[in-house]
């Protein structure tokens, strides 16, 4: 079937010849035909030359590049796509890590996929797609999978129902697409977590993390260590290594009852350890010199630009919390996953918030998300995790 084409504005083909996977919208000059959303769809230049092959969506984001190249985007260009997603892992040790066997096996564009994220669970693959053209091949995708991984993947679970764009009627349906299993126990740097892909946030597991918490370890000797927005309780896990005691906070009850099984997985029934369940505004507002360790993970304050002046006072105002209440001595590690918040927005916020307490406070550690995590250099927005550890006298 003859693909629709899309011709772009003058001037508008130049993020395309930078290598920037997205088509907004506005770019878009004449569309020759009714695409559909999830359609291939080629994309030109007002000169009538051909510039890059996509998925289509009728959003702000219209086309998501899969090539470059005049190609057709088959099964087999998909296969071979993931299969060097896979090698590129086996190459960065995380494939075949004896201590790791929680990972991202795809990250949308930073392995030349854009809408298609897939993360490993001890032999269980999630797969969450954000557009309905990889939604319509999800079980060729997970097919796929278990090709290549063989007998490292018994089981493929759909995770889509909340991230499929609500305005292309499909009712997508979280399912196991090959295989079946009950919620697995994951190794992570010889830790381990309890993961249900069915009620957890994302594909049910904060991956990314994983190398910011193995360096918080290095902090935590003899300290009082807050853990606010907990989630699974993965930072407290760690930070129990060393820690005089560790304090989960989380506005969720599901959210504590699964960090308080992971600690229980890791350390038996520790009494350094405790959870609350409030709101996280509320809980800094009365802990003055309580902590000597604060860690701020919260969930993604913006995931478009139109919210992102009160997402970055968001951070502002939570960084202040801290700073304010922290130990003389203190250290904090903040982060921000919104993806519209670039890492020069969250350092002014976090500035801006020092600059507000007053208090003296030097950055030790600049955090971004592992390699299994890539980012893409010509689409800077899959740099979506920042994180800075200060020290606050």
């Amino acid at each position: 079937m003859e693909r629709v084409k899309i011709v772009l504005k003058s001037g508008k083909e130049q993020s395309v010849f930078r290598y920037h996977p997205w088509i907004f919208s506005g770019a878009i000059k004449k569309i020759y035909g009714n695409p559909a959303e999830g359609d291939l769809v080629d994309v030109y230049d007002n000169q009538n030359a051909f510039l890059a092959v996509g998925h289509y969506q009728p959003s702000s984001i219209a086309v998501r590049i899969l090539s470059f190249e005049q190609v057709t985007p088959d099964i087999v260009f998909f296969r071979e796509k993931i299969k060097k997603a896979i090698d590129y892992r086996k190459l960065i040790g995380i494939i075949g890590n004896p201590g790791i066997n929680v990972f991202r096996i795809v990250h949308g564009e930073g392995d030349g996929l854009p809408g298609l994220i897939i993360d490993y669970y001890n032999r269980v693959a999630v797969i969450q797609m954000h557009s309905l053209g990889f939604y319509r091949i999800r079980k060729e995708i997970a097919a796929i999978l278990v090709e290549l991984m063989k007998d490292q993947i018994i089981a493929v679970y759909d995770k889509s129902e909340g991230t499929i764009p609500h305005m292309s009627g499909v009712s997508a349906v979280n399912e196991f697409l090959y295989g079946n299993s009950d919620p697995v126990i994951v190794t992570e740097n010889g830790y381990k977590f309890k993961i249900d892909w069915t009620t957890g946030q994302k594909t049910g597991f904060f991956i990314d993390q994983r190398e910011n918490r193995k360096l918080l370890e290095d902090f935590t000797e003899g300290r009082s260590v807050l853990n606010m927005f907990g989630y699974t309780g993965a930072f407290s896990v760690y930070a129990m290594k060393n820690a005089s005691l560790v304090h989960t906070v989380d506005s969720s009850p599901s959210a504590i009852e699964l960090a308080n099984e992971n600690i229980k997985l890791n350390y038996g029934d520790d009494s350094r350890h405790e959870s609350f369940q409030v709101d996280a505004f509320d809980y800094l507002n009365h802990i003055k010199d309580q902590y000597d360790l604060i860690i701020l993970d919260p969930p993604a304050f913006a995931k478009h630009n139109k919210v992102l002046d009160n997402a970055l006072q968001g951070y502002k105002r939570l960084n202040i919390k801290a700073i304010e209440q922290i130990k003389p001595g203190g250290i904090i590690f903040t982060f921000s996953c919104s993806q519209v918040v670039t890492k020069e927005n969250f350092r002014k916020s976090v500035f801006a918030a020092a600059a507000n307490t007053g208090r003296s406070v030097r950055i030790l550690y600049q955090m971004s998300q592992p390699p299994d995590h890539p980012i893409n250099i010509y689409h800077p927005e899959s740099e979506y995790l920042k994180g800075l550890v200060i020290y606050v006298e």
